[in-house]
């Protein structure tokens, strides 16, 4: 630098992080998000298989995440599945804010040894789900496997997301539902990670997201 010249002050970003508590007389949750992370994460469910499922969804969306339930598993599993989908989501939501600067479409295909699954969303915050994933069994481990949809469909609502997963085919039930989720998260990785030329900027020509495109 010459003599005499002035360091460029770097332009200042906004941290994107969120906390989000949700407390009813079926769960108490709390939430914490960071979306510009490294893929850490601290789960704590109270049930194994969801847990496995959540770290794989901030390891590789690279999004942090801190999350702790405690929920009536006494009864079942549903409250609290459905549940941590709602927090999760309404952390990420209120992490981007009014969405400007971001990239707002992902997708991705994931195999999985003998499975494949792909995924597409747009941070529309025009929440949607299409689901076209089958199970052969009614449970892995202790979970129904039917819980799924119902976390993905409550992710889907409260994080503002369009979100389309079909499994293409598969056989291994572990296999097809990590598929999902390892493919909702790369997805997601892409559609929040912000765009250099855009900065700033709603990515719609209406100048918002939500209730139109």
């Amino acid at each position: 630098m010459a003599a005499g010249a002035k360091a460029r002050p770097e332009q200042a970003r906004t941290s994107r992080t969120a906390t989000v508590e949700r407390k009813t007389k079926e769960t108490a949750i709390k939430a914490t998000v960071n979306l510009d992370g490294t893929g850490r994460y601290k789960v704590a469910t109270g049930i194994g298989f969801l847990d496995h499922m959540l770290e794989q969804l901030s390891r590789h969306s690279l999004i942090d995440i801190d999350l702790e339930a405690k929920g009536d598993l006494h009864i079942d599993f549903h409250h609290t599945t459905e549940d941590t989908g709602i927090v999760i989501g309404e952390a990420i939501s209120k992490a981007l804010g009014d969405r400007a600067g971001i990239k707002r479409y992902g997708n991705a295909m994931i195999p999985m040894d003998e499975t494949l699954t792909r995924v597409a969303l747009d941070a529309s915050n025009r929440p949607y789900l299409i689901w076209k994933v089958a199970f052969s069994r009614a449970k892995l481990g202790e979970m129904d496997t039917e819980l799924f949809k119902e976390w993905f469909q409550a992710f889907a609502q409260s994080a503002g997301l369009t979100l389309h997963i079909e499994n293409i085919y598969g056989e291994n039930n572990h296999h097809i539902v990590e598929s999902c989720y390892k493919g909702v998260a790369r997805a997601l990785r892409q559609a929040v990670e912000l765009d250099p030329r855009k900065l700033g900027e709603v990515p719609s020509t209406k100048g918002t997201l939500g209730k139109s495109l």
